[in-house]
């Protein structure tokens, strides 16, 4: 089935998948927004992929797609080769880790399945990517993540950033900046009600931080 896969097929699956980790159907024009296209264009690729045989997904008109167990298999296995590679990009190669997604993207479509098996060896089988996002095992098993965001943090608490789901370069470079990467720990020190802005302590890291609910949702955590 791999080898029939088309780069866009790939990057609509991966897509779907992305939006439907909360086990809600996908809409076209979440997708559309995602993948940069018209909702027609989406909706024409849904068909084709609901045709394919076996169906790569289960598409209904006015209620969304889910990706059937094989367009899952297919969307896991392109994310293995995504974060494997940003993984590579980073700790081989020397990339930021704002930099890694775009190299990756490009790249993922193209390895071969040895390449992918040569890579997870060198890297020492690593569990998770440079923004701490989960890699799917060689069966293609996803591991739980924390579903706790910093969002969530009061004063008081402290915890320790487990991943960052953004691919936006200039969100990560900023967070990098402030020193907010996986493994970094954070004392939550005030919470304002009105524009739920937090503000932060840094371990390591002199001042203050303050990040509005559009960054503080994108970012996960574990309470320490």
């Amino acid at each position: 089935m791999h080898t029939q896969m088309t780069q866009s097929i790939e990057d609509y699956l991966k897509a779907i998948y992305a939006c439907t980790a909360e086990g809600e159907r996908a809409t076209t024009n979440q997708l559309a927004e995602r993948l940069g296209v018209t909702a027609a264009s989406v909706t024409g690729m849904l068909q084709k992929l609901t045709a394919t045989h076996p169906p790569l997904v289960d598409y209904q008109k006015h209620r969304g797609v889910l990706l059937t167990p094989d367009g899952e298999k297919v969307a896991l296995e392109v994310l293995r080769h995504h974060r494997l590679l940003e993984v590579f990009l980073y700790q081989v190669l020397g990339y930021d880790w704002d930099e890694v997604h775009a190299e990756a993207d490009r790249l993922e479509h193209v390895i071969s399945e040895e390449f992918e098996e040569r890579l997870a060896l060198t890297l020492g089988n690593p569990q998770h990517d440079p923004h701490g996002d989960p890699i799917p095992s060689r069966e293609l098993h996803m591991p739980d993540t924390p579903s706790l965001t910093l969002f969530d943090l009061r004063p008081g608490q402290f915890a320790v950033v487990h991943r960052v789901e953004s691919a936006d370069p200039d969100l990560l470079r900023y967070l990098g900046g402030l020193g907010i990467i996986p493994q970094a720990v954070l004392e939550a020190l005030a919470f304002s009600p009105f524009d739920e802005n937090l503000t932060l302590a840094v371990e390591g890291r002199p001042g203050k931080v303050v990040l509005g609910p559009r960054l503080t949702k994108a970012i996960f955590i574990e309470l320490k």
